[in-house]
């Protein structure tokens, strides 16, 4: 066997073993010049390590404000822009130490090669460093806004770096800490404007985060099953119809429990508002537009689909509109 064929089949055998707290795209093992242009300097790797178009998941602090009709109080909204910092930091925070981490299994991957850290651009030590002070820096912003918020980001920070140091190679636990991710960040806004928080919202938030990140997973397989593409290598030891029945199992909780909840979200007033039993119909039938995408196996990063789908984006739109009327009208 040739120099050139030994080292291609070790980049392939490498790339297996990487794997990544930011879920993305499918990667290829085909070697490939970086997407974009590499960064010239430390800070700015940092700041690409450090994923900054990820922050974007952080809105997800409003949905409490918001479900418990407080979106409009000033005193709520800076809890929840605090909150929503303080996320942005602690997340980043542990990208670059999944980075750090992953270093040498990247450097073999056709594509990871070219994140900063495994480029040679930011040093190992460095990036563990600057981590250290983001974590430090997210727990100081968050003291603003009082001590639930610290508790829920401190969870966040050791639930994430146990996924970095093993257990994203569990089945079924790693599904699970990364569907947490988007569960804590709407907890992240109620605990810290001081909003109670019914069962029902935690079982909405919770289930549908599961949905979608079990979603992607599957996308990835019937990808691989269709193309040959590069997976993650956690996803081995699932299959297809396993990832399908956890969506689509996700998804019948997630409806059952909107519909249950949508009656009583206008909790502050003697009768039940008509908007909120409507709500459900552009509710549910996002859920089945999503779900779509999934069975297609064309479910990206869900930010990615929300962007693309006009259809979803409308439907999106309307069950806003009914649930704001529900409980501003």
């Amino acid at each position: 066997m040739s120099g050139g064929k030994v080292k291609a089949e070790g980049a392939k055998a490498a790339a297996t073993q990487a794997d990544d707290v930011d879920p993305e795209a499918v990667d290829s093992l085909a070697p490939e010049p970086p997407a974009k242009p590499l960064p010239t300097n430390v800070v700015t790797g940092l700041i690409r390590t450090a994923r900054p178009r990820q922050w974007v998941k952080n809105v997800l602090v409003l949905a409490a404000p918001f479900t418990g009709h407080r979106v409009f109080d000033s005193a709520v909204l800076v809890d929840a822009a605090i909150a929503f910092v303080a996320f942005c930091l602690v997340s980043s925070a542990v990208y670059l130490v999944n980075d750090a981490i992953d270093v040498e299994a990247d450097r073999a991957h056709p594509k990871k090669r070219f994140r900063p850290i495994a480029a040679g651009i930011v040093p190992v030590r460095v990036a563990y460093i600057a981590s250290a002070v983001l974590f430090l820096a997210s727990i100081g912003i968050g003291v603003l806004a009082g001590w639930p918020l610290v508790i829920v980001l401190a969870v966040y920070a050791a639930v994430q770096l146990g996924y970095c140091l093993g257990l994203k190679h569990q089945p079924v636990i790693d599904l699970c800490i990364v569907a947490s991710g988007f569960l804590l960040r709407s907890i992240a806004g109620g605990v810290a404007a001081g909003i109670p928080l019914s069962q029902w919202f935690l079982l909405v938030t919770a289930f549908g985060s599961l949905f979608m990140v079990s979603g992607k997973r599957y996308a990835e397989i019937m990808l691989f099953e269709k193309t040959g593409a590069k997976i993650r290598a956690s996803l081995a030891k699932y299959s297809a119809s396993y990832l399908r029945f956890v969506w689509a199992t996700s998804a019948a909780i997630m409806i059952m429990s909107y519909a249950l909840w949508a009656p009583g979200i206008r909790d502050r007033a003697p009768d039940n508002s008509v908007w909120a039993m409507i709500s459900i119909v552009p509710f549910v039938v996002a859920v089945l537009r999503y779900a779509v995408d999934i069975d297609g196996g064309e479910a990206g990063s869900p930010e990615d689909i929300v962007l693309k789908d006009r259809i979803l984006q409308v439907l999106g739109l309307a069950w806003i509109s009914c649930v704001a009327l529900t409980i501003y009208l």
